[in-house]
């Protein structure tokens, strides 16, 4: 497991620029799926036949990550940039970006000896990128307005933990493809007709998923996710969402969504009888593709399976390893196991 966790963050992808991110995953699939298709907007969908081909299932995660654009291009050769998806302007300052993937860039900040005012949140308008440029005219040839721009970070394992930008959501994309390896190196067929799909901008409105989930058809969908965790030392408990270490988190609603009770039952009764460690997201704010889920086509029901990480939309995420496996373990589950969805179908 997490054979691709590594490569899948550290490459760049924001919304509508997740290519490099598809370009990967489909070399990693290909043999592997029973069909391979790229949408309009540009969703990997990755079909496996199953067991049971009388219900089609869904199993999504978005390839993008939050980062920016460039959208200014200033006269003394530094770029002005702006969000694409929520990136809190707090967190980006010192920080070493790439832009397109390929130039190193840093962002401004003033030390404390020429500002004391540090309680001031600065202004996207205020943020200038320097990329070694000492003019327009010079920056403007190597750089574009509508650049992508990202964080520059590695990924890190240290003990029981990995560090890096975008497990939101790079970890359920890998938790997919170690399901799909699984899948094919042990001969198996997923218990339903199976479309995993690697989908794009969800960090800007949840846009892919709806467009990939109409060509689809599903009956039913698990969508994966890294969730925040919340549990940060400075907050109290009662602040917490989730808690890194106490396993994978099912959600019982978020922003938008109420997660239909059978499904809900149905992933906490699998994770019961694998006596698996898991965890309920405390805290509702914040969506996920299953909300646009239930607003597309006929309302598709979904659930949702995160794995806790702490600082997402930052340039350092942390989660726990044990929490990815056990994730992994408990969708390959619903994935794998027809038994599993027994009581869900009765009640259909």
């Amino acid at each position: 497991m997490r054979k691709y966790l590594k490569d899948l963050t550290e490459l760049s992808g924001i919304s509508s620029r997740e290519e490099k991110v598809r370009e990967y995953i489909k070399s990693q699939v290909e043999g592997k799926v029973n069909n391979i298709t790229i949408d309009n907007l540009g969703n990997l969908i990755c079909f496996v036949k199953g067991k049971d081909s009388s219900k089609k299932m869904m199993v999504d995660a978005h390839m993008d990550e939050v980062g920016f654009m460039v959208t200014k291009i200033n006269d003394d050769g530094t770029l002005g940039i702006s969000p694409v998806g929520g990136v809190d302007p707090r967190v980006i300052k010192s920080q070493r970006l790439k832009i397109e993937g390929v130039l190193n860039a840093v962002v401004n900040s003033t030390p404390i000896h020429l500002d004391k005012d540090i309680k001031r949140v600065v202004k996207y308008e205020e943020i200038k990128v320097y990329a070694g440029f000492s003019s327009k005219e010079e920056a403007s040839k190597k750089v574009n307005l509508g650049d992508m721009v990202t964080f520059d970070t590695t990924y890190v394992e240290e003990g029981n933990y990995a560090l890096s930008k975008a497990f939101d959501d790079r970890v359920g994309c890998s938790i997919m493809l170690d399901i799909i390896d699984y899948i094919y190196e042990n001969k198996l067929q997923p218990a339903f007709d199976t479309y995993f799909n690697f989908a794009t901008q969800e960090e800007v409105g949840l846009r892919g998923t709806g467009v990939a989930a109409a060509r689809i058809k599903p009956d039913f969908a698990l969508v994966l996710e890294g969730t925040t965790a919340g549990d940060n030392p400075e907050n109290p408990p009662e602040k917490w969402a989730t808690h890194i270490g106490n396993g994978p988190v099912i959600t019982f609603m978020h922003s938008g969504l109420v997660i239909k009770k059978e499904m809900f039952e149905t992933i906490v009764n699998a994770a019961k009888a694998l006596n698996i460690k898991f965890q309920y997201k405390m805290r509702t704010a914040g969506g996920t593709n299953a909300a646009k889920l239930a607003k597309t086509m006929y309302g598709i029901p979904a659930g949702v399976i995160s794995v806790p990480c702490r600082y997402i939309h930052s340039p350092l995420a942390i989660l726990n390893i044990d929490d990815y496996n056990n994730t992994y373990s408990l969708v390959k589950e619903l994935v794998t196991n027809n038994e599993r969805w027994v009581n869900y179908e009765r009640a259909h």
